[in-house]
């Protein structure tokens, strides 16, 4: 028959020893009881459902045990039995329900019997339930009694709103103030419960069942009562829990924090309507994202949070928090969470809560609409996220520079300016029509230019300090993590690369600058070289994070054994090394076209400053392909200019 009753009456604590979350009061009563320190009228106040009629029971049963002084009920004499649970009850101990007895003519009547010795037990005690319904006339009738009882009387006031209770009345009781019952201790107690039950549930539904009993060891007994009911073969699974009690599922707010994070406003507005074509409450649904929110708030703040206890949530989604809380900055979850929370005090009472909703996404998913002090700091947040990830500020704007080898550490730094000049020089010698000016000493110096000694061309190197390497703050961990935001930017850049690398390549390696991508095999890693798809993966680091990486691509020897060792492969387009030594050449009279035929015979690009100049005719096997541009082969003096400078020849000037 026990069976079947309530599980909050069929674990009702017989003890203070059972009492869960409340040591701050039991364990003085203990005391109190066991060195015979008794107050004749206690006053127990706190929340619904956290153990204040019990206790006052309880308090009850110790004082009229036997065995007394005691701090808990032997549990064998016949008053502990009677007052145990299921028991007969004592005539020495009445329990008054004021919300139904509170008037001064039920005062009266209690003043009058309260006089009377007890029938079998040492003391006769009034268990008063909800005296904050009691009338002010009532309480007054009772003054004096409570004031000067009996030696045998003992009143116990139990209510949820002490404040209620008359001042005159409060100060001649010990007040006692329960508290909400801690979710991780509310936790554990059920899981006990469940295993005694002999029922199995789910770890992941405990936290459902607390937060839906609100700290009240009652209500979350009810509802895993009603969990218990309707188990199936596999138990209380966290499916049933959540759809049983409304709450979100985890995959829903997975969907839309994810979205947040990468700013993708058609999966955000997507889960919405995902969430009201499923039938869910788009208030319960903003409450359940200001929760998650706050938890990524905490994991933000303390990244061991879930293993400290911190927040009592199951492993996997303690994991999937922290990976949640590194896609985001600080202060840009402290706005998202101020802006849900704001918004969800406008949809109270609202009579379009999914337009709230949508308008709440939507301020979340633009900070840069938010001219406050926190849309400032977010944005700010942001920037500087990535330009921390990128190595400092000139990390995010300025490309790695390689380490120069001794043989060509002078041919990058004065590259730039005959680069920049000699296209330009060219064609206006061509266009000419004018005789040559009777200066040709000029152009045929250059031809000297191996036999100096480098210093002067590698003294700029020493003047100007190294461009700082933007990944150089960064390591293969960080890859790591940042992997599935390159993969999304590479989605929005081509399909095509997206699928090669999210289906066979991981990160392997990132030092110096280089991201090194392994591949499952060589067939996967030809594809991606041979598409030019490291060029779409190096675009999707600039814009992820500022980071100008240089992507090399290699058969991972872990997904293939078969490969060996790693060979790394270097993209198939590299930009050419400048290797003209010979300095811009003055303002002057342009020469003719022998003149410059003759000059670029003996101006031949150089490797290590060592290399003898070629002849007119000879042509330079070591060339790269993009200096065919410098041999005119005919090609019109405008057109060199417009495809070399991007320049439009507006008039030509001759001199004598």
């Amino acid at each position: 028959m026990e069976h079947n009753l309530a599980l909050y009456r069929r674990y009702r604590p017989e003890s203070f020893a059972e009492v869960i979350g409340q040591d701050h009061v039991t364990e003085p009563l203990r005391s109190a009881l066991a060195n015979n320190r008794v107050n004749h009228a206690y006053l127990f106040s706190g929340p619904r459902g956290c153990g204040k009629t019990t206790s006052a029971r309880i308090l009850a049963r110790t004082l009229n045990c036997e065995k007394a002084p005691i701090a808990d009920p032997c549990g064998e004499c016949r008053s502990c039995v009677d007052l145990a649970r299921g028991g007969s009850g004592s005539v020495d101990v009445i329990e008054i329900d004021a919300a139904s007895h509170g008037g001064v003519d039920d005062a009266r009547d209690l003043r009058e019997r309260a006089f009377f010795a007890p029938v079998a037990s040492r003391y006769k005690v009034y268990i008063i339930d909800e005296a904050h319904m009691v009338t002010t006339q009532g309480f007054n009738a009772l003054l004096k009694l409570v004031e000067e009882p009996p030696e045998h009387l003992k009143f116990i006031f139990a209510t949820t709103e002490p404040e209620k209770v008359i001042p005159t009345i409060r100060s001649r009781t010990h007040h006692y103030p329960f508290r909400l019952i801690p979710p991780r201790v509310l936790s554990d107690h059920l899981a006990e419960i469940c295993a005694r039950e002999g029922v199995k549930i789910d770890p992941a539904a405990l936290p459902l069942v607390v937060r839906a009993g609100a700290g009240s060891a009652r209500d979350s007994l009810s509802v895993l009562d009603q969990l218990l009911g309707g188990a199936g073969p596999d138990g209380v699974t966290y499916d049933v829990a959540a759809g049983l009690l409304g709450y979100t599922p985890d995959t829903l707010l997975d969907e839309v924090v994810d979205a947040f994070a990468a700013g993708d406003g058609a999966a955000v507005f997507g889960t919405v309507d995902k969430v009201i074509e499923t039938g869910q409450d788009p208030r319960r649904f903003t409450e359940d994202l200001l929760r998650r929110l706050r938890d990524l708030v905490i994991v933000a703040a303390v990244p061991d949070a879930p293993a400290t206890g911190l927040l009592d949530v199951p492993e996997d989604r303690a994991e999937r928090l922290v990976a949640q809380a590194a896609r985001f900055g600080k202060a840009d979850l402290v706005r998202s969470a101020d802006t849900v929370a704001a918004g969800l005090t406008e949809m109270r009472g609202a009579t379009t809560p999914r337009l709230l909703l949508e308008l709440i996404c939507a301020r979340v998913l633009l900070p840069g609409a938010d001219h406050g002090t926190d849309g400032l700091t977010a944005r700010l947040d942001r920037l500087e996220r990535r330009i921390g990830m990128g190595g400092g500020e000139a990390g995010a704007t300025t490309a790695p520079v390689p380490a120069p080898t001794p043989a060509q550490a002078p041919a990058p730094t004065v590259a730039p300016t005959p680069a920049a000049v000699e296209p330009a020089a060219e064609p206006v010698a061509v266009a000419s029509p004018e005789p040559p000016a009777p200066e040709p000493a000029p152009l045929e110096a250059p031809a000297e230019a191996p036999a100096e000694p480098p210093a002067p061309v590698a003294e700029p190197v020493a003047a100007q300090p190294p461009a700082p390497s933007p990944a150089g703050a960064l390591g293969l961990v960080d890859a790591r993590r940042i992997w599935p935001d390159l993969l999304d930017k590479v989605k929005e850049l081509r399909r095509f690369t997206w699928i090669l690398l999210s289906q066979n390549a991981q990160v392997v390696g990132l030092d110096g600058g280089v991201l090194t991508v392994g591949f499952k095999n060589a067939g996967a890693r030809d594809s991606f070289l041979g598409g030019g798809s490291e060029e779409i993966l190096r675009q999707a680091a600039i814009d992820v994070i500022g980071a100008d990486w240089k992507v090399e691509a290699i058969v991972d020897p872990a997904a293939d054994p078969s490969a060996g060792a790693p060979t790394v492969t270097k993209p198939a387009v590299e930009p050419p090394p400048f290797e003209t030594t010979a300095p811009a050449p003055p303002s002057r009279p342009a020469p003719d076209p022998e003149t410059i035929a003759s000059a670029r015979g003996n101006i031949a690009p150089t490797r290590s400053g060592d290399a003898p100049a070629k002849g007119p005719d000879e042509r330079d096997v070591d060339a790269h392909p993009d200096d065919a541009d410098l041999d005119d082969g005919g090609v019109d003096a405008a057109e060199l200019i417009e495809r070399g400078l991007g320049a439009t020849v507006i008039d030509e000037i001759t001199h004598d």
